[in-house]
């Protein structure tokens, strides 16, 4: 049970030090990802989200397959996205780990839950 917590750890400050300052601000509603990091112009708004829904826009805008995981590593939600809007209505308050693959590029992100 404790290699899992460990595996836990490596993974937040993995996601953590992956992140840029000039990118990711903590105040901001709006995390916009370079083009080096694999989506191009991906930004996931509002983050924190209380709405229930969440937008997903990227430059080329093709289908993206989603998975939101759990902080114990557990795949809470898998689907594919045309559109913008992903309904998260059923996620309880908490902090998520959100997987987004678009074409052959693919992005992990934080996501937060009110």
């Amino acid at each position: 049970m404790m290699k899992n917590y460990i595996y836990i750890l490596f993974l937040f400050f993995g996601l953590g030090m992956g992140m840029t300052t000039g990118y990711a601000q903590m105040n901001s509603s709006t995390t916009t990802v370079p083009a080096s990091d694999g989506i191009v112009d991906l930004s996931i708004f509002p983050n924190p989200v209380s709405t229930g829904k969440i937008y997903i826009t990227t430059k080329e805008n093709l289908t993206k397959n989603i998975e939101i995981y759990d902080v114990l590593g557990k795949k809470i939600l898998a689907t594919s996205l045309f559109g913008k809007e992903l309904n998260i209505s059923k996620l309880t308050a908490g902090i998520y780990i959100l997987k987004i693959k678009e074409g052959n590029n693919s992005a992990t992100r934080k996501l937060v839950v009110k």
